[in-house]
């Protein structure tokens, strides 16, 4: 009889022998949204931290908050702070300013929170949605090189998007259109590469309603598609591209020449070509003469060749080997040969407009240099990793480390003081405000900056010692509440340099004055110490 066989004994799994649990941030599925989370988590809280140590102004939060608030009610987006301060005619829409009816989308969250932080919290929400778009522009970009690659590539092409320094520059100002340029200019790119072009058009539509200039990016986009088709054989390719070619300048022209008049805009108020002419017909003329006026345009100020140079080192020149970065030549030019110093600072979000085509352009230049077989794929893939760690790292000094400190959380002591004053003032009150404390009460009250001009308000919040938007110097502030409290103003409280007067008298206050019918806007004149330093705002 054979005996049956004798198992051997159970060998004890050792937890070192169980097969490990993959970590979510293995695995591709988690990685993405992980890092559009991550990525809105730290805009949005850089944005808070601006609110709560009271940095955001009504320049321009409170504008755009007064907008929004309009189209949430169902009518125009009407600013009073923009209105008085730059003395447009009553009733002017922004619209009328820049183009932006976009901006209605917005509408909804002031249905859910009404109050200036829904925008901050819009534009985090906005930013993080080009994360999916970058990482897909990363998986076409990198379809010829092998799988591990194109993964890396993908996450770190999302990674550098979202901490990229624009944006962190951008969440440091509170808000502004830009929040929808940033991933409609996603959009158009990675619907182009899917050749997906229903997907370009509603894209490049909404750019030409995120701001008038940007059909000039759609235009160059429309180039670089129809460009990219022809070699390829695709005709609807072509014949998008060729559209956007010309649809894109058309729209342009249409908006600031047609639209924004229409709105109440005053033509060529955004003007600031003084070197190339008084208008863009004079300019025209003026470089088609002279072509070298151009290249002494761009080199009238050292922060001008800075700037370029600054966008140059950071990207490790690496746009400049495809033809996207052609989307970005509109972009710059307009900054570069402006007069107006504010466009050369890398400390404002103007270059939020160039992240996604520079981010996009660089892409597309490594995943074909590191495709299977490339030569020395190896040198640019360590090229393409070097470039994201750069960018990753420029990230700290431009907002993230700052979120780490709880004094930068903290107001200090002269806006902490005009928080307390503002708090005095009743709802449905007419007030001239600082313009640090103007957002603080955009939602329950009539508020227009206090500037040059007197404008006969109920109540009149300021400071006396600290310099503020638009004065060009405290004893300016400090005249100025002479001058109401010896005509008809009484002072009621003041702390810490901030004084809050109440209108008790009828007589006007000489100087007095509010925007009337036959307003003409006015320009900001720039403080002389603008324009010096390139990471200064």
């Amino acid at each position: 009889m054979t005996s049956p066989a004798v198992r051997p004994a159970p060998t004890a799994v050792r937890p070192t022998d169980a097969p490990a649990a993959t970590a979510w941030w293995r695995d591709a599925r988690y990685r993405g949204p992980a890092t559009t989370l991550g990525g809105f988590l730290v805009l949005l809280a850089i944005g808070l931290q601006q609110w709560s140590s009271v940095q955001l102004g009504g320049f321009d939060l409170g504008i755009f908050d007064q907008g929004v608030r309009g189209y949430a009610h169902f009518g125009l987006p009407v600013s009073s702070l923009k209105t008085y301060h730059h003395e447009f005619p009553p009733g002017f829409s922004l619209l009328g300013d820049h183009f932006s009816p976009v901006l209605a989308l917005l509408a909804p969250l002031y249905w859910i929170w009404d109050d200036p932080r829904s925008l901050i919290l819009g534009q985090a929400l906005l930013f993080a949605a080009g994360v999916p778009l970058a990482r897909r522009i990363a998986a076409h970009a990198f379809a010829a090189a092998d799988p591990r690659t194109a993964r890396r590539a993908a996450d770190l092409t999302g990674l550098v998007y979202v901490l990229g320094w624009p944006l962190l520059v951008a969440a440091r100002g509170g808000f502004h259109e830009v929040a929808f340029a940033a991933p409609l200019t996603l959009l158009m790119f990675e619907r182009g590469q899917a050749r997906r072009y229903g997907g370009v058009l509603v894209a490049a539509v909404l750019l030409c309603c995120t701001k008038e200039d940007l059909g000039l990016v759609v235009g160059a986009y429309g180039l670089v598609l129809a460009l990219r088709a022809r070699r390829g054989g695709d005709r609807r390719g072509l014949l998008t591209g060729l559209g956007l070619l010309v649809a894109g300048p058309v729209a342009a022209a249409v908006t600031v020449g047609w639209l924004i008049p229409a709105m109440g805009g005053e033509p060529g108020y955004y003007w600031n070509y003084a070197a190339l002419g008084t208008d863009g017909g004079d300019a025209l003329r003026n470089v088609l003469g002279d072509p070298l006026l151009l290249v002494r345009a761009a080199l009238d100020a050292p922060l001008k060749p800075l700037l370029l140079l600054w966008l140059l080192v950071t990207t490790l020149a690496l746009p400049l080997r495809s033809a996207t970065a052609l989307c970005a030549v509109p972009l710059l030019a307009e900054r570069i040969l402006s007069s107006n110093p504010n466009h050369w600072s890398v400390a404002r979000h103007y270059d939020v407009f160039l992240w996604p085509v520079l981010v996009t352009a660089a892409v597309e230049v490594l995943g074909r240099l590191c495709a299977d077989g490339a030569p020395r794929a190896r040198t640019y893939r360590r090229i393409g990793a070097a470039a994201a760690g750069l960018s990753l790292a420029l990230a700290l000094p431009f907002g993230v480390a700052k979120l780490a400190l709880p004094a930068a959380w903290q107001a200090k002591p002269s806006e902490a003081a005009l928080l307390r004053g503002a708090a005095l003032i009743p709802d449905g009150a007419s007030v001239e405000a600082d313009n640090q404390v103007a957002p603080r009460l955009t939602a329950r009250t009539d508020v227009v900056l206090v500037d040059g001009t007197p404008r006969g308000r109920e109540y009149v919040l300021m400071r006396s010692d600290k310099r503020a938007f638009p004065f060009a110097a405290d004893t300016e502030q400090a005249a100025r509440i002479r001058l109401l409290e010896a005509n008809g103003y009484q002072r009621i409280w003041s702390e810490g340099g901030a004084v809050l007067l109440h209108r008790t008298g009828a007589s006007p206050v000489p100087g007095e004055s509010v925007p009337g019918p036959d307003s003409r806007p006015v320009q900001d004149v720039v403080p002389s110490d603008v324009g010096h330093n390139l990471f200064r705002g």
